[in-house]
């Protein structure tokens, strides 16, 4: 008997039993169809925590106060607090040559309003390199100007849903609007942007660090950008960073400095073991739908035991016997697979119709994975069904039928 003839016998035997080859499809469809899309969505999550750093500029560290570490050891009796980070700290960065640009953010809210019209929203407090380091761009006007960053101009820049809400199809350049109490003239409107790491950049206005610092009435600073001269400039930049705060601080330690590249690899190596941990997970699913051929290929067994005896009689040997069981096995398990890359290529195309900013996409290794786990769990657990067929005596056998 060949190869040809061995699966033809068993693609007609399964389809002698449609409801239950159609049960035992499903199982392993539902099984295929869970790994592929839950290792889909662990690396969609992490091509989207990817693409959000990347959005935040080029070479760019971030400084923020405090440390991120603790070093043990008994508290400060008076106890201690991170020193703020200040605008002429940042403007003290400026002197390393490892370092292009700095942009120092304070961060509030307040509410916008013009005729009558008012939004709370997020104010942002920066300087003109903030749109270089952010890699932000001008729909209409201009950016914050750059000169003296001490001095508190009464000017902003709107995102496009805010400057949409308050001017409509109008324009708001020269216009005037008031930011908490104080007034604003409007220079420019950024181009449309989605959200970077929470913050929808078309819903905020930008003004001068200085003015911020008086609307706020502090001056203690959120964060500071800081943009290396290119990739290689990253850890002289950093150490620049390091000992220019620590001199100005009094030979304190008190900022943590971020790099853009250490960020991206600490994610992306969460996600990946995100990513196989639920794709292990999904795997089991396959397990159970193996388990599931196997004991309803045992009842194929009992119940064909009378043409198991009737191929034996005709002088079919144990190993043939055994190798049309497992045909029929591998081809539940082949089919299944089958039908689940389709099921999961479905729901990818449904994802990404109803949620399109979620780069949502299987690892090229899913699917085959996926395939390979569910052709063996299939074979693995058609072993002993076979067997039993293999070993059956063929007189009992027909003098059950």
């Amino acid at each position: 008997m060949t190869v040809g003839d061995v699966f033809g016998f068993a693609f007609r035997s399964l389809r002698g039993y449609p409801l239950r080859t159609g049960l035992m499809l499903l199982a392993m469809a539902i099984g295929v169809a869970s790994v592929v899309l839950l290792t889909a969505l662990g690396e969609g999550a992490r091509r989207y925590v990817t693409r959000e750093f990347t959005s935040l500029g080029t070479h760019l560290l971030i400084v923020l106060p405090g440390r991120s570490e603790t070093t043990g050891g008994p508290p400060p009796l008076l106890g201690e607090t991170p020193r703020d980070l200040t605008l002429a700290d940042a403007l003290a960065l400026e002197r390393s040559r490892a370092v292009r640009r700095v942009a120092p953010v304070m961060v509030g809210s307040a509410p916008v309003t013009r005729d009558g019209l008012s939004r709370e929203t997020v104010i942002l407090g920066s300087t003109a390199a903030m749109a270089e380091v952010r890699g932000l761009s001008m729909a209409q006007g201009r950016f914050l100007p750059a000169g003296d960053v001490s001095r508190a101009e009464a000017v902003c820049v709107l995102g496009q849903k805010l400057k949409t809400e308050l001017f409509a199809q109008a324009s708001p350049l020269g216009r005037f609007v008031r930011i908490g109490d104080r007034r604003f003239r409007v220079i420019g409107v950024l181009a449309r942007r989605g959200q970077s790491l929470g913050v929808d950049i078309s819903d905020v206005a930008i003004i001068p660090v200085a003015s911020a610092a008086a609307l706020f009435n502090r001056f203690s600073l959120f964060r500071i950008l800081v943009q290396a001269r290119n990739r290689d400039a990253i850890p002289r930049a950093k150490t620049a960073v390091l000992d220019i705060i620590r001199e100005r601080h009094e030979g304190e330690d008190d900022i943590t400095v971020i790099t853009q590249d250490a960020m991206l690899a600490t994610f992306d190596r969460i996600f990946q073991t995100l990513t196989l941990a639920v794709g292990g997970i999904a795997a089991i699913s396959l397990a159970v739908a193996g388990i599931l051929i196997m004991n309803v290929m045992l009842i194929a067994v009992s119940q064909r035991t009378g043409e198991i005896g009737l191929l034996k009689a005709l002088g079919a040997p144990g190993g043939q016997i055994l190798r049309l069981f497992l045909s029929e096995s591998a081809l539940l398990s082949l089919a299944g697979a089958v039908l689940g890359l389709l099921l999961a290529w479905g729901g990818l195309l449904l994802t990404t119709r109803f949620f399109p900013n979620f780069p949502m996409a299987a690892p090229l290794w899913a699917p085959l994975a996926a395939v390979g786990v569910a052709l063996s769990a299939g074979l693995i657990f058609g072993v002993m069904p076979a067997r039993r067929a293999a070993r059956l005596d063929p007189v009992a056998a027909l003098s059950r039928r």
